[in-house]
């Protein structure tokens, strides 16, 4: 099975304005890839470049792609592991882009052997419930949205904090003040707090009955989690800080952490996923499945990954609800409320969509 060209799309998706501690993003700058081969078929991924945290943008992502194009021209598309090995060694990092080819590739490949990647992965379907998450505002805003989302059926929130703790416990006070207690709460800093206001705030959002707090400090300050971890009853979830699996064994050691937030676009796809769940596993540290801004594409891709993976307890799969204003994607993982399933078609089952893709600056390799 080898690969013959490569087709690199600009996919920007508008969204309404999404806020988090370390900036706010109007439009997904994603990238999408097809993978050609001589059998026949193409494989497709997605990434979306989110510069506040990874460091790349989607015109660094297309320019390091027309490189992998040009390296994977002609090669095996079956031998997954040289592949990928090829873009490590080729470059350091960027691994946004890195997942996109790493999603085709598994892609290709489930295709290829006539199984949905979940099954390609080796896993089962279950039931699995998306939290919803509630950008950065004004309390009176947020509260609102919370009571929305209450109300559209939503069981777990996750609420961005992390520009000023004092605000940030108003917000969480509030909030639960307002939703009762049978909603899920989780709280994603992402970055935004010191070590001193991270230990204020969370030692006083205890009586909100949080179910976690995700990456409450910037990933330089990993060595101050293990303290942080002694000063609060609420468990520690790292993301920024954890990128891949040697990520994985450092914090792990170290004690700097409860749970880690898996995604696909900043591991560098699933290859690398696989080794962080499978270290977290051994050391039973449960796992949640994430994304940046991607269309239910890449979306899909994740919820083979969480079908797959038994290790993955929380889901943060609502990349597609918290401000899109277009989807241009066929097939894929589907929401009912905030319940997901996907058909078992081969490969991830999403493609996007021939006439959306005419409107889009497409590069040929």
């Amino acid at each position: 099975m080898k690969i013959t060209y490569t087709e690199i799309y600009r996919l920007s998706i508008k969204m309404d304005p999404f806020a988090i501690a370390t900036g706010t993003m109007d439009y997904a700058q994603n990238v999408y890839i097809r993978l050609y081969t001589d059998i026949g078929i193409y494989g497709v991924g997605e990434c979306s470049a989110f510069p506040f945290i990874v460091g790349e943008t989607q015109d660094t992502c297309i320019a390091v792609a027309k490189d992998f194009a040009r390296l994977w021209k002609g090669k095996d598309a079956s031998d997954i592991e040289s592949r990928l090995g090829e873009l490590n060694s080729m470059i350091a990092g960027n691994t946004t882009i890195k997942s996109a080819f790493d999603m085709a590739l598994y892609d290709l490949n489930a295709k290829s052997a006539n199984m949905p990647l979940y099954k390609y992965l080796g896993g089962d379907k279950k039931q699995i419930e998306t939290d919803i998450t509630i950008g950065i505002g004004t309390v009176e805003e947020m509260v609102e949205k919370a009571l929305k989302f209450q109300k559209n059926g939503a069981k777990c929130l996750k609420i961005k904090l992390g520009k000023d703790a004092e605000e940030d416990v108003k917000r969480v006070e509030k909030i639960r003040e307002a939703l009762g207690g049978d909603i899920t709460i989780r709280l994603d800093a992402n970055q935004g707090w010191g070590f001193e206001d991270a230990v204020f705030a969370l030692k006083r959002m205890e009586a909100y009955d949080i179910q976690f707090c995700e990456q409450p400090m910037r990933s330089w300050n990993d060595d101050l989690l293990p303290e942080l971890k002694k000063q609060t009853q609420i468990k520690i979830m790292v993301d920024e800080s954890c990128y891949n699996h040697h990520d994985t064994r450092r914090l792990i050691a170290a004690q700097a952490c409860d749970c880690i937030n898996i995604k696909l676009v900043k591991s560098g796809g699933i290859a690398e996923a696989i080794r962080i769940h499978d270290i977290a596993v051994r050391a039973d540290i449960p796992c949640m499945i994430g994304g940046m801004l991607e269309t239910r594409l890449a979306l899909s891709a994740n919820l083979h990954f969480a079908y797959a993976f038994p290790n993955i307890k929380y889901y943060d799969l609502d990349t597609c609800l918290i401000g899109h204003l277009e989807d241009p994607v066929k097939g894929g993982a589907r929401y009912n409320g905030y319940i997901l399933d996907i058909d078992d078609s081969h490969g991830i089952g999403a493609d996007i969509d021939e006439t959306y893709l005419k409107n889009c600056e497409m590069i040929s390799i």
